[in-house]
């Protein structure tokens, strides 16, 4: 069993920055996709980013290109995301996710192996 707990979510204004982070514990691995994706109030949930083992490979969705930013330490089995220049639309909950033996999460989140709890982030206009 993987736990995943985020932290990092809060409130922010338009144009401003959060970084995110994500820390697995539990069982012992290696060579695992993590990310993250969000859902918004009545939304499905969304893909935003993911990175691999190596770090080498990082795929994000349209919509956050150029302004957010996945990294990994892997010696501290933790995930960041690095998001600036936010607008109202980024307003979610965001959840880290991990799929094992990946260099990616895929993007619909059925190929997701474990989900943390979830963290809040509001941008306010």
């Amino acid at each position: 069993q993987v736990q995943l707990v985020e932290s990092g979510g809060g409130l922010v204004q338009a144009g401003g920055s959060l970084r995110l982070s994500c820390a697995a514990s539990g069982r012992t691995f290696s060579n695992y996709a993590m990310g993250w994706f969000r859902q918004a109030p009545g939304k499905e949930r969304d893909f935003v980013a993911s990175i691999s083992w190596s770090g080498y490979r990082s795929y994000y969705a349209d919509s956050v290109k150029g302004r957010f930013t996945i990294t990994r330490d892997n010696a501290k089995n933790t995930v960041y995301l690095q998001m600036n220049s936010l607008k109202p639309e980024d307003t979610a909950v965001y959840y880290c996710a991990t799929r094992l033996s990946a260099i990616s999460l895929g993007t619909r989140g059925d190929l997701v192996d474990y989900w943390g709890q979830g963290t809040q982030v509001t941008v306010s206009s």
